[in-house]
């Protein structure tokens, strides 16, 4: 560990924990040891299953350590456009469990299995990341009005330019087209209005009332969402819950002030929101800009499950089309006792959040807004990848580092699920619902975000980071809070831009190399890149967990879909040093010889006809296509 990453890890635990007190003895451990133990935490991230989509997975070689290289790093690396002089010469930002064995340590070792060590893996140089263009670089364009066709603002903007963030006037609507809000719920009919039955949010706004007075435990959370969700009664169980409460509640210890004040929040909304909030459906080019507040309002509602007919998703249903909003699936029950401690965790990182955004005498409490993008390209838009005559652009690879991190500024991949978030709100635990559990204001996009098509995707412009966390799947924990300072545009977004792409689940892994399968994912990666702000792309082994990816063919594909949308990329293969050398020497052949993009297309199709061709032992990607450079380079 570097001196800079320990100081990091040591100014993030010595920073309070979401119940703003910082003696560490009224938690039962020192701060060291929690230093310690995160620590410990994120080492093991190289032997864990993953999940990726919503479904149970074991990560591929290098992926497993994507998510926990977050925990050791410093506040001033936060900034937009940090310092990357160290992590652009491929210091280490977060050592592998080998690279914290000393040399007895590996002798031992290889004593002990009696072979021989293998021969250390050097990268050569690669392209400077403090090189890479970010978001504040083209600070002009994200400084462009906000007003435009198919962009619903929910602030009023005239009010925001002097300064003061009030939610835009609208008419209320009941309808297919829009957010279905608790407080708009039609009455139930009655023929006597004296006996007349109460709406379903005089009900709602009676049980949150309840819990704004005095201090309420876990069961009375229950009973009130349980008051406006009666048909759910024998479906519902809060088993998470009241295991965060049995296991880390003392840790945080603050919970009973924290409910009081996340009810009031959720019994704003009728003066939070005024404006209705369009579906952001397939097919439509659509945006949704509102302030930090509203979505800390809508996930307050969420988390008390008050959104109505949003708890069935069964095909034919209203939403079966959208991913769940209500956190019930959250709180629900696992039989699997190692689950529900992940649940726990996971609630750690949404109630730190929460009581960040209710913390009225918090100085830095959010105060900017955030933009949903949904971008459709139709079909005869997509490029002619057979005569896209571009070369590949300048790539920076590593396998330390991290998107989040590193790539602040740039263009950031969510490897996501086609209905965004994942498993978020169930029991994922890989990069998507990490992403989202660190950013929790990424999780509002389910409740207006149908699911991606192959041509979609959805660009998030302006999150805030809110946690450091350790580990990944079985190995998750929230670790501490996060102090964001990453500089905001003109409009107070933060300089921080996440894509949603999903990659094709394959579940036979031979389907990825057809020519249709492979056409699917350059349009999908072109998609999520195209833009017209050139900003860099920070991505890693999109795809290549759950849904067996190749991480050397997926690693081709978003640098020819970055090429064609004239974009540099920095690539981090989270620990695996031997696949950043594979495709650091793949790129640097491709470019020395001036490959381009039309031609590295049609050898992927030749690839694809061989594969297809052979059944036993297929030669490898990467040196099909070296022998396809070589004959180039003999003709």
């Amino acid at each position: 560990m570097s001196h800079n990453n320990s100081d990091g890890v040591k100014g993030c635990m010595n920073q309070t924990n979401n119940s703003g007190n910082t003696d560490s003895s009224s938690r039962g451990e020192s701060k060291q040891s929690q230093l310690n133990s995160a620590w410990d935490t994120s080492k093991q991230r190289s032997s864990v299953n993953g999940r990726e989509g919503g479904q149970e997975r074991r990560p591929a070689a290098g992926e497993n350590a994507e998510k926990t290289t977050r925990d050791a790093k410093s506040a001033e690396v936060q900034n937009p456009k940090p310092n990357h002089s160290t992590s652009g010469e491929g210091s280490s930002n977060q050592p592998s469990q080998s690279a914290s064995m000393d040399s007895s340590d590996v002798s031992s070792v290889v004593s002990s299995l009696g072979t021989r060590p293998k021969p250390s893996i050097e990268l050569g140089p690669t392209y400077p990341i403090r090189n890479l263009k970010t978001m504040q670089d083209f600070y002009k364009e994200f400084d462009q009005p906000l007003l435009k066709k198919e962009h619903t603002i929910l602030i009023d903007l005239k009010c925001f330019q002097s300064g003061v963030i009030v939610p835009h006037q609208g008419t209320d609507v009941w309808d297919q087209h829009h957010v279905k809000f608790p407080h708009l719920y039609p009455r139930p009919p009655s023929h006597h209005k004296s006996h007349a039955q109460p709406s379903r949010w005089e009900v709602t706004r009676r049980a949150l009332l309840s819990l704004t007075k005095g201090s309420n435990s876990i069961g009375d959370v229950q009973t009130a969402i349980m008051s406006y969700n009666s048909s759910n009664k024998d479906k519902w169980t809060f088993d998470a819950l009241y295991n965060y409460g049995q296991r880390l509640q003392t840790m945080d210890n603050n919970l009973h002030l924290l409910i009081p004040k996340m009810a009031k929040l959720a019994l704003n909304l009728p003066e939070l929101i005024k404006k209705p909030i369009p579906l952001l459906r397939q097919q439509q080019n659509q945006g949704i800009t509102m302030s930090q507040q509203q979505i800390s309002c809508l996930l307050a509602n969420a988390f008390f499950c008050t959104f109505p007919h949003r708890n069935d998703t069964k095909p034919g249903s209203e939403y079966a089309n959208y991913p769940t909003i209500n956190f019930s699936s959250l709180f629900a029950n696992k039989t699997d006792p190692t689950k529900l401690d992940l649940k726990a965790e996971k609630l750690r990182a949404i109630f730190h959040y929460f009581n960040t955004v209710t913390n009225d005498e918090e100085p830095a409490k959010p105060d900017g807004l955030v933009t949903f993008e949904r971008i459709s390209i139709p079909p005869s838009k997509l490029p002619n990848w057979n005569t896209t005559k571009v070369p590949l652009r300048n790539l920076h690879i590593s396998p330390e580092g991290s998107i989040e991190n590193e790539g602040t500024g740039m263009l950031q991949v969510d490897f996501a699920s086609r209905f965004i978030g994942g498993g978020v709100l169930g029991s994922g635990l890989v990069q998507e619902e990490i992403l989202f559990l660190m950013s929790p204001e990424l999780i509002v996009a389910r409740l207006f975000t149908e699911k991606l098509a192959d041509n979609e995707c959805l660009k998030i412009t302006g999150p805030q980071m809110y946690s450091y966390t350790s580990g990944y799947s079985k190995t998750f924990s929230w670790v501490c809070p996060y102090d964001d300072r990453t500089k905001r545009d003109i409009w107070k977004r933060r300089y921080r831009q996440v894509v949603a792409i999903d990659a094709l689940d394959f579940k036979n892994p031979r389907e990825q190399y057809t020519k249709d399968n492979i056409k699917r994912e350059l349009n999908k990666a072109f998609v999520g890149f195209h833009g017209d702000v050139k900003t860099a792309i920070a991505t890693g082994n999109w795809g290549c967990g759950a849904f067996k990816g190749d991480p050397k063919l997926k690693a081709l594909i978003q640098l020819m879909a970055a090429a064609v949308n004239g974009r540099d990329m920095a690539y981090f293969t989270f620990g695996n040093k031997e696949l950043a050398k594979e495709i650091q020497t793949m790129h640097e052949k491709l470019t020395m010889k001036k490959v381009t993009v039309d031609k590295l297309y049609n050898w992927l199709k030749d690839f694809s006809a061989y594969y297809a061709r052979e059944h036993h032992f297929p030669k490898d990607l990467y040196g099909f296509i070296s022998e396809k450079i070589d004959h180039k380079a003999s003709l």
